[in-house]
């Protein structure tokens, strides 16, 4: 085996020659129907979804007001890396996004990588976009009065988390009224589900209704999935301006202070939440077949899609914030939230409705893209030869587009809606990295056609290196006690509820003993243990001193040494390719703008959990797999070298 046939690389010239063939004979081409304003609507569609009708205030709730930094910081990594796709986008036009511009720039295993985690980044997105969906469709269900049961609104591990949770909670002294909306909604989807022997029956219905709909029009075709779209983005871009128009008049000024209640780590909590409501821009690119100029529109759709959704992701930031405090916004719905608590009835019910729309334009934006992908792996002979084929009649890729919805629909009835957007965006993040990465590698090669577009060039020689320096003065002079602590890896104090949700039954009576105690209360009715811990968080010193004292063990108060070190693992793979990065840049004068993007999505993916990071790599070890198995020897190109 020759290691150099690991990375042989597709040509610019013979993905074209061949992009002109299938025209000219019919065989597998698509319908060309697409323009610039379809392609910023498409974007539109896709971006503008659970980010701002559900993620948007968990991450509002964990960084106040100044979360409007983490959306314009996010928009800008994904402008960068917007650059780099539509660079590539106008130098290979072809179905395939950032798969298609691996091969050409690093070779066919880092080609089939970042094909493999396309594929999850669409599935697992349109995973989480499902279940979203549903939850605002039962929402709506309820409001009119129709109920379903619990068991088929839910998916098995929510369900089974939640009811162990509950449980343990209970136990401790919390009765069922107090327990939190979602905890009660899984303890009851597992205690009235049907059980087979000791597997209880929960799965989410209306998450595979939906898929299964959504599939349907896009097997249909490009122009009624287009029509449907552009129709879906009109009415949700009235309803979120209807919101900002109505609710800026019950701003108070007052909520926006403090401004960043939790500083800059209460910020960055929100990476993940914030990023996903980005992804999608990407898929665009999955359509350059189907563009009538895609070399001039699809750049011009990609950043258009940016601009706009980012301008009303900051506006409605800053009036959520302020007709609430932040603190009240961890919920699943906080647009409706909102103006349910300043008792406007009329518009939660608007906005339930415009998000059912809205979460049904993104399942469409993302199912588009999977295909597509599959499309032109099975083009080069990467996967089987039935995934390239193009309907004779709706000109789409029919099979590939079935196999799609079971893909999605199967794992939507039974996984977890806070697992799936990590890695959703540790998928997405690494095709981003690879793009920018691509750019960087082919600046400086001469026989290379370009298109249209091309990045802007700012030479990063210094610029990267003084910014490197600033990032070092700044951490060791006004973030010293947080940047320490990261490197002496300082125990950390367990949060209340985790402490409480695993102890065992003589722990927690040991622990509720102590804490009435120190209460000095008698009574005769049992207390919340739960509360009784969580009242001294406000007070980090108080908190410190109490946990100290708790009659357990170290491990359940405390996380530490290698337990708390992996989770660290991300952050530190992110420094040390940093300086490599650094003098790579400074050897080589690269390209400012593709370096900033690879730069700032590695970044964001540090900041994600290492059990994201080891799913990945699971993920990616399997598909490594396949590429062994049956990809390598099959590929178009290895019948060339032969």
């Amino acid at each position: 085996m020759k290691g150099s046939s690991l990375f042989r690389k597709k040509t610019v010239q013979d993905i074209l020659k061949q992009v002109e063939q299938n025209e000219s004979d019919g065989h597998n081409a698509l319908g060309r129907h697409l323009t610039a304003r379809d392609l910023a609507a498409f974007g539109i569609a896709a971006i503008i979804g659970a980010g701002i009708f559900s993620t948007i205030g968990k991450a509002s709730a964990d960084g106040g007001p100044a979360v409007i930094f983490l959306f314009i910081f996010t928009a800008l990594a994904c402008s960068f890396a917007a650059f780099a796709y539509a660079e590539f986008a106008s130098m290979v036009p072809v179905s395939g996004s950032a798969y298609t511009y691996s091969y050409v720039a690093f070779g066919e295993l880092i080609a089939w990588i970042i094909g493999w985690a396309l594929i999850m980044e669409y599935a697992i997105g349109n995973i989480t976009v499902a279940i979203s969906w549903s939850d605002y469709f039962t929402g709506l269900l309820e409001s009119g009065g129709i109920h379903l049961p619990q068991w088929i609104q839910m998916d098995y591990l929510t369900a089974s988390n939640g009811f162990k949770d509950a449980t343990a909670l209970m136990q401790s002294g919390k009765s069922y009224e107090n327990l939190s909306e979602g905890l009660k909604a899984s303890y009851m989807a597992w205690t009235t589900s049907p059980t087979i022997g000791s597997f209880h029956f929960v799965a989410d219905l209306p998450a595979l209704f939906i898929i299964v709909l959504i599939t349907a029009l896009v097997y249909r075709g490009m122009k009624e999935s287009r029509n449907a779209s552009n129709m879906m983005v009109v009415v949700k871009l009235c309803i979120i301006l209807l919101v900002i128009a109505v609710g800026v008049f019950y701003v108070d000024t007052d909520n926006w202070t403090p401004f960043a209640p939790n500083g800059v780590s209460g910020v960055l909590k929100g990476v993940s939440a914030v990023f996903f409501a980005y992804i999608g821009f990407d898929a665009i690119s999955t359509t350059a077949e189907e563009c009538k100029d895609p070399q001039r529109d699809l750049p011009r759709g990609m950043m258009w899609a940016i601009i706009i959704c980012t301008v009303l992701y900051v506006i409605i930031a800053l009036v959520l914030t302020g007709m609430v405090n932040y603190s009240l916004l961890d919920v699943g719905d906080p647009l409706a939230f909102v103006f349910a608590k300043l008792d406007l009835k009329w518009m939660s019910g608007i906005i339930a409705v415009s998000a059912v729309i809205a979460m049904a334009s993104v399942l469409l934006v993302f199912q588009m893209g999977q295909p597509r992908i599959w499309m032109s792996m099975s083009r080069d002979g990467l996967l089987p030869k039935k995934f390239s084929r193009v309907h004779p009649k709706f000109k789409t890729p029919s099979y590939a587009t079935v196999v799609t919805g079971f893909v999605v629909a199967v794992p939507a009835l039974f996984l977890n809606l806070t697992m799936v957007t990590d890695l959703c965006s540790i998928g997405t993040l690494f095709a981003f990295v690879l793009v920018c990465a691509g750019v960087l590698v082919l600046q400086n090669k001469k026989d290379i056609p370009r298109g249209k577009f091309k990045t802007p060039y700012v030479n990063s020689k210094y610029v990267v290196p003084f910014m490197l320096a600033a990032g070092l003065f700044y951490a060791f002079n006004y973030n010293n006690k947080a940047t320490m602590g990261f490197i002496t890896n300082e125990a950390k104090i367990v949060n209340a509820t985790d402490i409480i949700t695993s102890l065992n039954k003589e722990d927690s009576q040991k622990v509720y003993d102590y804490l009435v105690g120190l209460e000095a209360k008698s009574t005769t009715e049992k207390l919340d243990l739960e509360n009784l811990l969580s009242q001294y968080q406000q007070d980090d010193a108080k908190y410190a001193e109490v946990v100290g004292n708790l009659p357990i063990d170290n491990d359940l108060k405390y996380e530490s040494g290698f337990a708390l070190f992996k989770h660290k693992i991300p952050m530190w793979i992110f420094l040390f390719v940093l300086v490599g990065l650094t003098f790579w840049s400074f050897r080589e004068n690269l390209s400012l703008i593709p370096l900033l993007g690879l730069v700032s999505c590695l970044y964001m993916m540090a900041e994600l959990s290492v059990w994201n990071w080891i799913y990945f790599t699971i993920w990616l070890l399997i598909g490594l797999t396949i590429y062994f198995g049956f990809s390598r020897k099959n590929s178009k190109l290895n019948w060339k070298d032969a």
